[in-house]
């Protein structure tokens, strides 16, 4: 059983609340009733319920607070437990109403979720999305597990930002002692960003030794085709269909998803110029076939700026790059003198287990590599590795600088994740585990005909739900119905693909084979009892 799923039987949501003073204090009874005296409280009935004071003393017919004090109101006469599981918790609600008033008069009783949900909605812009019909409140997490405000606790198969989970001790020690000590920006001269930029260049092969810092993905894929546009003196771009690569100008013009953006291919500016998918599932060429995708993006390569591609297809659910293909696209584009972008922000990080970076499973080095996400473990945090020479030649542009990139807080936090990946070996638990999970998953296809294929590698999966394994129709509504119904069951799941039927998966690479375990189990359960 995995530490998520024995959470479900463990008692986490209170059914009172605990007031803390500095001495004894005197109690005003909120209404009038028989006063009790039990081994470690005071109850009060009257008015068809119990007020029960734990902690609480009779005193010459005062009832007196020691410095811890529990309050509970109840309509059962039995004094009820203060703490329940997730699952009964409801149950419980109906007859153990919220004390807080009773304490704090001024404060609201219940609707805790849903008000703090309307006051998202009246004050952040609903543009900014969030996951889930009805989400749960998510306050807290620890490693690979969310937690929210009703007690239950959630597997966390969804979050690639946060490489070594959530809550990690080391690296909130290492941010909290830079941030009492100094926080400035890159252009004073200290210790961290010139070890953060050694140790970047150190994962990367040659010729690829220097190192721009900055706060997103966005930013390094806007610096990336800036650097492009600057060495070659040309503006077109050659980007990959289905493919999300940043929000500014630049890297919104270079995004082509419809799930992002709907009118993504027909709003590209004049200097974006699309190829096809390489998507060997359910693309144009499928199976052994699928060599001829590299084909047609040589014969359209024309002379470009740059060519720009996940180096592992990400933004469609985890599936690799047919073989050879950005050897065969890469050096076409240097034959016409572009440059090669490898947009590493999703998928790069040591998540694919066997690699660290995504080029490496094609054989290739890159001209320009971004990095992002998983680089803060959702601190600000982003790079452009490149060569010297690439690098000067953004002198012509004038300097650059970002405010956030590279400052004494954020590479301390770089320095950490890098020292976590490689002291708690995270490459090779997503090895081992995405490996194990990868099996349990293609297992599923001999029990499920929705699940039409399983594609990733490590711990970058995706799961492609379909109607019909004949013609491969997406099951679009199906997808969004099973990720609700597997949050029910405390797992967090989200769909991914410009057909929003693939299950992405890309969690903590701290997930244990437990954990994976339990997650297919879900699964399972879930195709197999319906959504």
């Amino acid at each position: 059983m995995s530490f998520a799923h024995s959470l479900l039987f463990y008692t986490t949501v209170g059914l009172g609340v605990e007031v803390f003073s500095d001495g004894p204090q005197e109690i005003r009874l909120p209404w009038p009733g028989a006063v009790e005296r039990h081994d470690d409280a005071i109850a009060v009935r009257g008015d068809g319920q119990t007020l029960w004071l734990g902690g609480a003393t009779l005193a010459e017919g005062r009832v007196i607070a020691g410095k811890t004090l529990r309050v509970q109101v109840c309509r059962l006469p039995e004094r009820p437990p203060f703490f329940v599981t997730a699952g009964m918790a409801d149950a419980w609600a109906a007859v153990c109403p919220d004390p807080t008033p009773l304490v704090a008069p001024g404060a609201e009783e219940g609707g805790g979720r849903a008000a703090l949900l309307d006051r998202r909605n009246a004050s952040f812009a609903r543009v900014q999305e969030h996951y889930f019909v009805d989400p749960p409140q998510i306050e807290r997490g620890w490693r690979h597990h969310l937690f929210d405000t009703a007690g239950r606790s959630y597997l966390d198969m969804l979050n690639n930002v946060a490489i070594l989970g959530h809550g990690h001790p080391r690296l909130a020690g290492a941010i909290e002692q830079q941030w009492r000590l100094l926080n400035t920006n890159s252009r004073f001269h200290y210790r961290a960003v010139v070890e953060l930029s050694e140790r970047l260049a150190a994962l990367l092969p040659d010729p690829l030794d220097t190192v721009f810092l900055v706060n997103s993905g966005t930013e390094a894929v806007d610096l990336a085709l800036r650097l492009a546009w600057a060495n070659t003196g040309r503006r077109d771009v050659v980007v990959v269909r289905e493919a999300y690569h940043g929000w500014s100008d630049a890297t919104d013009a270079v995004s082509t998803s419809v799930a992002d953006n709907p009118n993504a291919l027909g709003s590209r500016p004049s200097w974006v110029r699309t190829v096809d998918a390489p998507n060997s599932f359910r693309g144009r060429y499928r199976g052994e076939g699928a060599f001829r995708y590299a084909e047609d993006a040589v014969a359209a390569i024309g002379e470009p700026a740059a060519f720009l591609a996940e180096a592992f297809y990400g933004n469609a659910g985890g599936m690799p790059l047919p073989d050879g293909y950005l050897r065969r696209v890469y050096e076409a584009t240097r034959r016409a003198g572009g440059l090669c972008i490898a947009d590493e922000v999703q998928v790069g990080y040591g998540r694919l287990g066997e690699h660290f970076w995504g080029f490496e499973q094609q054989g290739v080095v890159p001209d320009i590599v971004t990095v992002a996400k998983a680089m803060g473990n959702g601190h600000p945090l982003g790079a452009v590795i490149t060569t010297r020479a690439i690098a000067d030649g953004y002198r012509s542009q004038g300097y650059f600088f970002s405010s956030a990139g590279g400052s004494p807080v954020s590479s301390v936090a770089g320095l950490a994740v890098l020292d976590a990946l490689r002291d708690e070996g995270l490459q090779e638990n997503a090895r081992v585990v995405g490996g194990h999970l990868r099996q349990r998953l293609r297992e599923l296809m001999d029990r499920h005909e929705i699940v039409g294929a399983v594609h990733g590698m490590g711990l970058y999966l995706g799961v492609e739900l379909v109607r019909d394994r004949a013609t491969l129709e997406p099951a679009r509504e199906e997808t969004a119905a099973i990720c609700e119904r597997l949050r029910e069951l405390g797992v967090i799941m989200q769909p991914t693909s410009d057909r929003m039927c693939v299950l992405k998966i890309k969690p903590p690479l701290g997930i244990g084979v437990g954990d994976a375990d339990f997650f297919a189990d879900t699964l399972d359960r879930v195709l197999g009892e319906g959504w």
